[in-house]
């Protein structure tokens, strides 16, 4: 018997394996019952979510970012390994017509969720996975597969300091420059480059933000009005 881990609240049979989507708890709680466990919490595993800014990708309920995906550990500490039988990426595709698009939210998710099930703690390295990651992408691109390139996009949070709006620019992949402009102009190069928190200024201000790489464009162009940045810092 295989069973999603709201099979705990019930009492189960001896000889069942429990599902953890629910984040991890119910994997922990039946592993320490003696049960055998499939790791696939919502927070890491399920690729149904967006992978990139939520401007930018379909419009879903949740995100999810390829680095958290990859940071995801299936046999948390103090439980016994031999009872995690391995993890499982989940893709339900209600809000999903094609199979262009299922393939865009499986990868490149999908791989790193390869690694983290398919590799010990100790081999895991985030820039590593980046470079086999891209080599993957020229793959896909001779096999004609579809993927989300969201690693290359900016990461665009906001907070509130007394009453001031300050943005906060990260980005996923490593070696990415990120540039902006808040002056209704489009960004390139030559405009400002993130290097430390800002001060969104008052009035109707629209941020545009792009990535560059070696002194090219990678990631989308991502635009928000004020009224978005501010939404963010709630």
């Amino acid at each position: 018997m295989l069973g999603w881990d709201e099979i705990l609240e019930g009492g189960i049979s001896s000889e069942a394996t429990v599902m953890s989507w629910r984040g991890t708890k119910g994997g922990i709680e039946a592993a320490e019952l003696g049960h055998n466990v499939v790791m696939t919490p919502t927070t890491f595993a399920y690729l149904d979510y967006n992978q990139g800014d939520q401007t930018v990708d379909p419009p879903i309920y949740a995100g999810l970012r390829l680095k958290k995906s990859y940071s995801f550990e299936p046999v948390p500490d103090g439980v016994d390994a031999k009872f995690v039988l391995g993890g499982q990426g989940n893709l339900w595709t209600e809000h999903l017509p094609t199979l262009r698009s299922a393939e865009y939210m499986s990868f490149p998710r999908a791989w790193a969720l390869a690694e983290v099930y398919w590799s010990p703690k100790s081999a895991k390295n985030w820039a590593g996975f980046v470079d086999r990651m891209e080599t993957q992408f020229e793959r896909a691109d001779i096999a004609g597969i579809n993927y989300s390139r969201a690693v290359y996009d900016a990461i665009v949070k906001t907070s509130v300091k007394g009453e001031k709006l300050l943005l906060t620019l990260e980005s996923e992949a490593p070696g990415l420059d990120i540039f902006f402009t808040i002056d209704d102009t489009m960004p390139d190069s030559h405009s400002t480059k993130y290097t430390q928190s800002v001060e969104i200024p008052e009035g109707p201000v629209t941020l545009r933000v792009i990535t560059y790489r070696g002194g090219k464009p990678i990631g989308h162009l991502i635009t928000l009005m004020r009224e978005e940045l501010q939404k963010r810092a709630q």
